[in-house]
């Protein structure tokens, strides 16, 4: 049998009481964070747009207009820009994606297709992603007209065009444009 460190009575009394009698709701619950608070936890640990951030904050608003003057002070301190967000993102996945799908991850995130446009790839470096993301998908060359729509579609999932498509099909397996790439 074991024996308790507390007498009977004593566990009795813990027995009758609740969370309610014991302990009142103010000495529990922590002091709310400011928006403002909040907006700087938020972009402290990562890069966010503004269209992003808005919805993080929206249900700790009080008012539409509490919510965009927080978003206005932010911006406008330069804490929160939706070209450094615009930046990391297309520099974090442009190895693994075309600039079609980059395009439009941002545009859901609000980013101005001026302000993503300024960032993507130039051709030369799409191709060449193209061509290392299908080597290490694929490693041998389409052998048939199936296997090499098999291959054009995972292209287009990953979000390149047409074209770059058709020349990482053609130049996938040349071993002077897959020698650049991994450079």
């Amino acid at each position: 049998m074991l024996i308790s460190p507390l007498s009977y009575d004593t566990q009795v009394r813990f027995k009758n009481l609740t969370y309610e009698s014991t302990f009142s709701d103010d000495l529990c619950m922590k002091p709310q964070k400011s928006l403002r608070a909040r907006a700087m936890d938020i972009l402290s640990r990562q890069e966010i747009s503004r269209v992003g951030l808005k919805r993080k904050l929206a249900p700790y608003a009080e008012s539409e207009e509490e919510l965009e003057n927080v978003l206005d002070e932010f911006a406008e301190r330069n804490w929160q820009s939706d070209q450094r967000y615009a930046e990391a993102y297309i520099h974090s996945k442009s190895r693994q994606h075309g600039s079609l799908r980059l395009k439009q991850a941002l545009a859901q995130q609000g980013i101005d297709e001026t302000v993503s446009r300024e960032f993507m790839p130039d051709k030369a470096c799409e191709l060449q992603t193209a061509v290392a993301v299908l080597r290490k998908k694929f490693k041998q060359p389409a052998a048939d007209l199936k296997d090499k729509q098999k291959q054009a579609r995972f292209l287009a999932y990953r979000g390149f065009d047409m074209d770059t498509i058709h020349a990482a099909l053609k130049s996938s397996w040349d071993e002077e444009i897959f020698d650049a790439s991994e450079e």
